[in-house]
């Protein structure tokens, strides 16, 4: 049993992992709340067409990597490769589409079978924030706003860039759409097997290509600026002119696309020069079909998702645990009055924690192992006359406490402690 591994592409969270995991997860839940952002939980399981829908038959996600099975009744059940498609399906599901808008949080797993690297798992965790139900620029600019104020919260806003993209309306995407396939069926020999295959199907995918000579081609095609609609442009100047408002820093890149029908107007990311070639940390852009796809009503969205590890590699430091406070019995005589007062400190919200055995001296050596505070002496004296002694492991200073006191004299602000 001892060469059991975790299976490639999964890790354990322990330790200062874990404690980054989770700080990741309770500050963006911090700041989302400030926004109006109510927390929902999806299964990490759907049905396939929720993501075969969504994503499209020609993405890679579905084509290559998702992690789809039969069950036993014969059902098609896939793993969830990303949120944003689970929480559309359970708007719709829960009849929440005549009660928008709606402002979704979620962190949670998702599964991918790709090649793991840094920052990258084949189970990897998520945060993110939907916005479903409204149309506006300010709506854009509002969850990009936010998005800033989480990476802000952990301390890497400086360590990240934000990249901002349009996609326009469906005019303007139609009008790229026919220019990008004249310029690229110019150069089909040139392409990539996969870029071929997406030319007349999807050919905004070939943009996200990574191969090299397909790089090239793409260098060269259309940008979408050439054929924006008078709305679509007075709704790009309006998202830019409402981040400056909000004090939002961002640089154009007209290389971000998102290649699925339902995706429009804003597309961004966060991205960091730290993490090697994973740089995107946090990244989203407006839906305003998927939600129709799910079988529901036509529906602006907008939206972001987050890597937790990827942030989480950002993060110089987390907030420091509690140090604990140990309780040490002298003799078993002793032993009732120090899970009386063990106790009393644990319901007054302070980490108090004893050693199961041993003499006095190894459950002091364990005390200073664990870094505690103080140890809580309690003996057959201590118990007679109704006291603890309360050692400052710091200082050395011993201090005689009622034994109904120990808790106000542990408490922040009160004299005496370390």
């Amino acid at each position: 049993m001892s060469s059991l591994q975790p299976v490639r592409g999964t890790h354990d969270l322990i330790g200062e992992d874990h404690r980054r995991f989770t700080h990741v997860v309770e500050t963006a839940r911090r700041i989302v709340s400030l926004y109006g952002f109510d927390e929902w939980a999806t299964p990490i399981f759907e049905d396939t067409r929720v993501f075969s829908r969504s994503l499209g038959d020609t993405s890679d996600v579905v084509s290559k990597e998702m992690y789809t099975f039969e069950d036993r009744g014969g059902e098609s059940l896939t793993l969830r490769p990303e949120g944003t498609a689970a929480i559309c399906r359970a708007l719709v599901t829960n009849g929440l589409t005549q009660s928008l808008p709606q402002k979704v949080f979620y962190a949670g797993p998702m599964f991918r079978y790709e090649r793991p690297q840094k920052g990258r798992y084949r189970q990897f965790h998520q945060i993110g924030a939907e916005l479903l139900g409204a149309a506006e620029p300010l709506a854009d600019a509002e969850v990009i706003a936010m998005g800033r104020d989480v990476l802000r919260a952990l301390g890497i806003e400086n360590e990240t860039v934000l990249e901002l993209n349009t996609l326009g309306d469906t005019a303007s995407r139609d009008a790229w759409r026919t220019a990008l396939i004249a310029h690229f069926s110019a150069h089909r020999a040139d392409l990539s097997a996969d870029s071929q295959a997406r030319l007349e199907r999807n050919p905004l995918r070939i943009l996200d290509s990574k191969d090299e000579n397909d790089r090239r081609l793409v260098a060269d095609a259309p940008t979408i600026a050439q054929f924006l609609t008078p709305e679509a442009r007075e709704f790009w100047d309006d998202l830019r002119r409402t981040l400056d408002l909000m004090g939002v820093r961002f640089r154009e890149n007209p290389g971000i696309v998102r290649g699925l029908d339902y995706y429009g107007h804003t597309a961004f990311e966060f991205v960091t020069t730290r993490l090697g070639a994973q740089g995107t940390v946090l990244a989203g852009g407006r839906y305003d079909g998927l939600v129709a796809e799910m079988g529901g009503p036509k529906t602006p969205a907008i939206g972001w998702a987050g890597g937790i590890e990827r942030l989480s590699m950002l993060l110089d430091s987390t907030p420091a645990e509690p140090r604990p406070v140990a309780i040490i019995p002298m003799g078993a005589d002793a032993q009732g009055a120090a899970i009386t007062v063990l106790q009393g400190l644990r319901a007054a919200g302070i980490r108090a924690e004893t050693s199961y055995r041993g003499n006095m001296k190894r459950r002091l050596e364990r005390a200073n192992r664990m870094k505690a505070t103080h140890a809580i002496l309690i003996g057959g004296y201590e118990i007679a006359r109704g006291v603890v002694q309360a050692k400052d492991l710091d200082s050395g200073q011993q201090t005689e406490v009622p034994m109904d006191g120990v808790a106000a004299f542990l408490l922040p602000g009160t004299p005496g402690k370390a």
